[in-house]
């Protein structure tokens, strides 16, 4: 690998060691809690309407500490299948299947991309018109966080394309629905950042991706407020529809609070219907 190959000019990118790699305090929950985010259950399906501020994946610190653990655990312990995932500090449905043929099935309309998923938005920058992104996506050799993609150029990575539709936008900043016709890692983020509209208080492409590192190791901070704004990246998935996959299953749920909050506090008027 050459220096023009790799800007950076390091072998591989610099992160954070996975020693470090805890972001901020551990969050465990209750069971009145988790069954407090449910959203919809039937013998098959458990629909989660999970926060900004905790993981999907089971962690190390006990099975109430991330939704996988906690969701096994209200099951008394039985199959607990993630199908559609999200990043920690994205809110919104996560779905899990509660038997091995459902998990089966939805995993295959994953891959063939025979489901419906919304999500809500809020971006830096006024939108007015929607923007249809078609662009590949890989690795961002630049960055010194290591799990950070980038547009890079047509033949190379792996083919992407989002939809962006504004909703409102007032003070600097939109709301806009968002759709992707593919899933890569982060593409909705990295789609964003390389069209000029990044996610408000996105860590990693936001402003500088050194803010990152900076919040591995030091928390949230007055300085990441300042120029973050949100303490979590503003992304929210609000919709998944499971019909294309010939299931009768679909739900929407509203815009978390916390992105509903900054809207209004920036002069955004929002419609009755988001989606």
């Amino acid at each position: 690998m050459t220096a023009v190959d790799n800007p950076s000019g390091y072998d591989r990118p610099i992160g954070p060691w996975e020693r470090r790699l805890q972001q901020g305090v551990v969050r465990r929950i209750s069971l009145t809690e988790l069954r407090g985010w449910i959203v919809a259950e039937d013998e098959r399906i458990l629909a989660i309407n999970k926060p900004g501020d905790f993981v999907c994946h089971p962690s190390k610190d006990g099975p109430w500490s991330s939704l996988s653990g906690a969701v096994r655990e209200y099951l008394g312990g039985g199959a607990a299948h993630l199908v559609f995932r999200l990043d920690r500090e994205t809110s919104g449905l996560v779905i899990y299947a509660k038997d091995s043929d459902t998990a089966r099935r939805l995993q295959m309309a994953a891959q063939d991309r025979k489901y419906g998923k919304t999500y809500l938005a809020l971006l830096v920058g006024e939108l007015r018109e929607p923007l249809a992104i078609d662009r590949p996506l890989g690795p961002d050799l630049a960055s010194p966080v290591l799990v950070k993609s980038c547009v890079v150029p047509i033949g190379e990575g792996q083919e992407a394309r989002t939809q962006v539709v504004p909703v409102a936008a007032a003070g600097g900043f939109t709301l806009a629905r968002v759709r992707t016709e593919t899933g890569r890692k982060h593409q909705i983020r990295a789609h964003l950042q390389w069209a000029g509209y990044p996610l408000v208080g996105d860590k990693i492409y936001g402003p500088d991706p050194r803010l990152f590192l900076d919040f591995i190791e030091h928390g949230w901070t007055p300085r990441l407020a300042a120029v973050l704004l949100l303490e979590r990246q503003a992304l929210h998935c609000a919709e998944i529809d499971l019909r294309p996959a010939g299931l009768t299953w679909q739900r929407e749920i509203p815009l978390a609070a916390d992105l509903q909050a900054f809207a209004e506090r920036h002069g955004m008027v929002l419609p009755s219907r988001l989606l």
